[in-house]
């Protein structure tokens, strides 16, 4: 093959390929339809790119996705939902026996209740400055931003950090698993209908 035929034969070919590289980058956004809940089975991958492990929804707001890397809380406060941070590890055993749990109540939750995940040894800066001295751990804040104060028969244990300087209530952590029960058992002290 001599070079004239060979230049006839690739530029047509670099122009289908750039013609098809621009279509797709211009309708990229359209691809999944903004706003739409894109639902996922075990084994595929979700529009987040993470594998699904077990049947999980994808939320069209990013903000309700349930794995993040760092704590917004004005952010995700504005929304005026309560809000459960888990703060674990996907090499925690616990936190892996607990991860369906989070999905299923993510799910669940959704638009009555936010429900984040973070992998502290992936993302060791989420952590900083809040007291967690074990994982898992839950942070749990109420829908106005304020510290959750759990009811009188919640039958779970919390701790409750105060601020130094005013005495004033600043954080309520668990310790420990919690179940889908006891999460949603949570939500419901703060008002949520399930």
């Amino acid at each position: 093959m001599n070079k004239k035929t060979l230049v006839k034969i690739l530029i047509p070919v670099l122009i289908v390929i750039a013609i098809g590289a621009i279509w797709l980058y211009k309708n990229a956004d359209t691809l999944v339809p903004k706003g739409t809940v894109a639902s996922t089975t075990a084994g595929q991958t979700n529009t987040a790119g993470g594998t699904v492990t077990a049947k999980e929804t994808v939320p069209a707001n990013d903000d309700l996705l349930l794995e993040t890397d760092k704590i917004d809380l004005e952010k995700l406060t504005s929304y005026g939902l309560p809000i459960i941070f888990d703060f674990g590890s996907e090499s925690c055993d616990p936190c892996r026996r607990m991860k369906p749990d989070l999905i299923a109540v993510n799910e669940a939750m959704q638009g009555k209740a936010i429900i984040k995940y973070i992998d502290v040894w992936k993302h060791t800066d989420a952590a900083t400055g809040y007291p967690i001295s074990l994982i898992p751990t839950q942070m749990i804040i109420n829908a106005d931003g304020t510290p959750y104060v759990p009811g009188e028969g919640i039958g779970l244990e919390f701790t409750n950090y105060n601020n130094r300087t005013t005495g004033e209530h600043a954080l309520t952590l668990h310790q420990g698993m919690l179940t889908q029960e006891e999460m949603l058992l949570i939500l419901e002290d703060m008002g949520v209908v399930r």
